[in-house]
């Protein structure tokens, strides 16, 4: 699935009494506005129309934002602009904001005149309009203050325009549920409250219909696969024709499924399988492969898992779904795992095996079997509490260089908390987080509490 670069509207403000003092400074200062999206253009989309030089200027161009459904609106100030005449606009708006507090040139030099003055005049307004946006909202927005060329700069404002894409696409979101695991509290939740606050909408599937797809999978199409297969993994030779074919075609099956029905990812519990009494596997493959592919994937009919997963890959390519399997305490580490299901391309080589599998009580599924790169890396829980309030939990650390476990037949690895794993764990526990989790490599905390801010959750960090 892609998803394209952030479309984000800049909202350009200064003010028409300026025109007379310098001729021209409109198209002067439009032109700055324009290299700022030139400078931006390999990771955000900003979309610049025109000057705001008035309120009703500022009220049509974010108008037209909100109707274009943009994901956003970064505020910069092209000279000074009273605060005021934003209010009625914000009182509209419905796209998240960030103001970006910057300038033409960074340096004031001593060949400075009069014009260069009022060309680099923006922060009185930046604070001017601050002040309107905490009174109109009763509470602040992004703020980053600096020069627009530097990568901090800049490293700040994709960060935000990528939480304000996701929580756009959550709002757009369909996951597909094929039966849950009974007494499994933590993944369970308001499906009306979760799309009210959060976005996706939970859509409850027979899981008849991708048997059904999975008929109509030709050969043509399984054998293209088995090549990609070929390509990405390392091929057991235990692993028997028909069941790499067999658990081809189930990944098919449920894809087939994901592209009719517009869903961004999927969740199906276990037993499903063996209850239909129709399937020889459970989808390990297809779930790892579809995952690297860019959908969202949980187990057990962890919906809220699921959508976290394909939220992660808009927030950052190659969300992995993984688990808290066990720990250890002389690494200071968490093993992390689940039954069979990874995003490999978080991978350093990846092997698929014919794998002995008890759960589902059905033939081997083919699994892949992997371990995580080493370095920085992200841990993310939404935890479901009461009513519409949920809380994102996060824990940043790093994912060890250990070696392999040849006994271990699942995607697994170390990872090692920054606060350490007694007090990640204890926090972790105080504040309800889920057994199920999300992981990126490389620090991603910005990002996701830019996303909270934006849908307005709770986030904390252990």
């Amino acid at each position: 699935m892609k998803h394209g670069k952030p479309q984000i509207g800049l909202l350009g403000i200064m003010q028409e009494l300026y025109d007379d003092m310098i001729p021209g400074i409109t198209k002067h200062q439009e032109n700055y506005a324009r290299e700022i999206v030139k400078e931006f253009s390999d990771e955000v989309e900003l979309i610049f129309p025109r000057a705001a030089r008035n309120r009703q200027d500022i009220e049509e161009i974010v108008k037209k934002f909100n109707s274009d459904d943009l994901d956003g609106i970064m505020i910069v100030m092209l000279t000074y602009g009273p605060g005021q005449r934003i209010v009625r606009a914000l009182q509209m708006n419905k796209l998240p904001i960030l103001l970006a507090n910057t300038q033409p040139v960074p340096s004031v030099t001593d060949e400075w005149n009069m014009d260069d003055l009022t060309y680099n005049q923006g922060i009185h307004g930046a604070q001017d309009t601050a002040n309107a946006i905490l009174r109109t909202y009763k509470r602040t927005c992004p703020i980053v203050s600096g020069d627009w060329r530097s990568e901090k700069f800049k490293y700040y404002i994709v960060d935000w325009a990528k939480a304000a894409q996701t929580a756009s696409e959550l709002k757009k979101m369909k996951v597909a549920i094929f039966g849950r695991m009974e007494g499994m509290g933590d993944i369970t939740t308001d499906d009306s409250a979760f799309l009210r606050k959060i976005g996706p909408q939970v859509c409850y599937e027979d899981i008849g219909q991708i048997y059904r797809n999975m008929e109509n999978i030709s050969q043509q199409e399984i054998d293209k696969q088995i090549e990609v297969d070929y390509q990405n993994f390392i091929i057991d030779p235990k692993l028997k024709k028909e069941n790499h074919e067999y658990a081809v075609r189930l990944q098919l099956g449920f894809k087939k499924l994901m592209l009719e029905k517009g869903y961004s990812g999927f969740t199906a519990y276990f037993n499903v399988f063996k209850g239909d009494g129709r399937f020889k596997q459970i989808p390990m493959l297809a779930a790892s492969n579809l995952m690297a592919e860019g959908y969202g994937y949980a187990a057990e009919g962890d919906s809220i898992t699921c959508s976290l997963v394909a939220a992660g890959h808009v927030l950052e390519e190659n969300a992995h779904f993984t688990e808290m399997y066990a720990m250890d305490f002389e690494k200071d580490s968490m093993l992390m795992s689940h039954m069979g299901e990874g995003n490999w391309k978080i991978a350093k080589k990846v092997e698929l095996r014919d794998r002995e599998l008890g759960i589902g009580n059905l033939d081997n599924p083919p699994t892949t079997v992997f371990m995580a790169k080493p370095g920085d890396a992200t841990l993310v829980s939404l935890v479901p509490l009461w009513g519409e309030k949920y809380r994102l939990v996060i824990s940043y650390g790093e994912i060890l260089e250990t070696m392999e476990v040849p006994f271990i037949e699942m995607p697994y690895f170390h990872f090692k908390p920054s606060t350490g794993v007694y007090e990640c764990n204890d926090n972790w526990l105080r504040n309800g987080g889920t057994h199920h989790q999300v992981l990126h490599l490389g620090d991603l905390r910005r990002r996701w509490k830019f996303l909270c801010e934006i849908l307005d959750i709770e986030y904390v960090e252990v």
